[in-house]
């Protein structure tokens, strides 16, 4: 299942060889969902940990993700699997509604024309 979220560059950590088959490299962003920030962490494995080498720290980023879990020894983890990272301003340009001051009134050329109808019924 796929899920994806937009939010603020945190944090890019170095990619890590924790075999010599399999890299892995996390990152943070952060998220202000209700009263206080988000810290969600991200990984990212083999091939795709340079995904995140283009943009900055503090830079807006959409991550497309999948939920990942497993168990080992009685104990349970969840990983949130990084598979795409994108600039969330491409995305935020089309779906930005209008400001205040980008707001217009209608105006009295905006009113519909009444066309006068020749019909003798009364509706």
């Amino acid at each position: 299942m796929a899920f994806e979220v937009e939010g603020r560059l945190h944090k890019k950590f170095d990619t890590e060889n924790k075999t010599d088959s399999f890299q892995a490299r996390e990152f943070v962003i952060e998220t202000n969902n209700g009263n206080y920030p988000q810290f969600i962490k991200f990984q990212l494995t083999q091939d795709r940990c340079p995904m995140v080498d283009p943009y900055n720290e503090g830079e807006q980023v959409k991550v497309h993700f999948d939920l990942r879990g497993r168990e080992w020894n009685g104990r349970y983890f969840t990983n949130l699997n990084a598979w795409r990272v994108e600039k969330a301003a491409a995305a935020q340009v089309e779906n930005t509604p209008p400001s205040a001051g980008d707001m217009s009134f209608p105006s009295a050329s905006d009113e519909p024309t009444v066309q006068a109808n020749n019909d003798d019924l009364p509706f």
